[in-house]
């Protein structure tokens, strides 16, 4: 079955650049994001591990730890990170674990519907749909994921954008509108009546009677 939103991300342990990880004691209280690609070396991989290189300070500024995971060893990942820094121009400086058994891919039931793997021997077209993210809040439960096939890179604007939607609504009563981004207004949920919402918020600007904007709460 594949994970909900609120389920409790699956713990495990794992080898990886960093030393052995035990994901839930790992990520203490911290948000996390966990993504995945189906095999060191590759173009598109290689593009994306850069972007998040390149987002590892602002990843921090959001008590956000980031978790790539990959069907290669630690010693692939290794030398691997010497093409990321070229790519970047930044230093690959997160934790990449070694999935070659598929324990993480299958917890997180990130592979394709075909996914009876042959032990060796295995290609990127095998674990096609490993090109997998999940936002993980410091509770440890699933707030987000997403999933995109091999041939198409993720957008990690996106990603980070998603983050910071997710910690702005986390446990208060307000969402965020298409496209949202931080600074902008944010809708007010409809467990606040229009008097409280504006005692917490402030006025309100009401363009639906369901449909009502407060300035974004810093």
């Amino acid at each position: 079955m594949s994970l909900r939103i609120n389920d409790i991300a699956p713990d495990f342990t794992a080898p990886s650049t960093e030393g052995e990880i035990r994901f839930h004691d790992w990520l203490g209280d911290s948000y996390g994001i966990i993504f995945s690609h189906p095999r060191d070396f590759t173009p598109v991989c290689t593009t994306e591990f850069g972007a998040v290189a390149q987002l590892v300070p602002d990843f921090e500024k959001r008590n956000t730890k980031v978790l790539g995971v990959s069907v290669d060893s630690v010693e692939d990942h290794g030398k691997w990170k010497r093409d990321i820094e070229a790519v970047a121009g930044v230093p690959a400086n997160f934790a990449m674990i070694d999935d070659r058994d598929l324990t993480v891919a299958k917890a997180y039931d990130m592979l394709p519907a075909d996914h009876y793997l042959p032990a060796e021997g295995r290609t990127p077209a095998h674990s096609a749909t490993v090109r997998s993210v999940f936002i993980i809040g410091p509770d440890k439960k699933v707030r987000l994921t997403m999933t995109y096939p091999m041939s198409i890179g993720r957008n990690f604007a996106e990603i980070l954008r998603a983050l910071d939607a997710v910690r702005k609504t986390d446990g208060v009563p307000i969402a965020t509108p298409a496209n949202w981004v931080p600074g902008q207004d944010v809708i007010v949920a409809l467990a606040l009546d229009d008097k409280a919402a504006e005692e917490r918020y402030g006025p309100l600007e009401i363009k639906l009677p369901y449909l009502r904007f407060a300035k974004d709460p810093a």
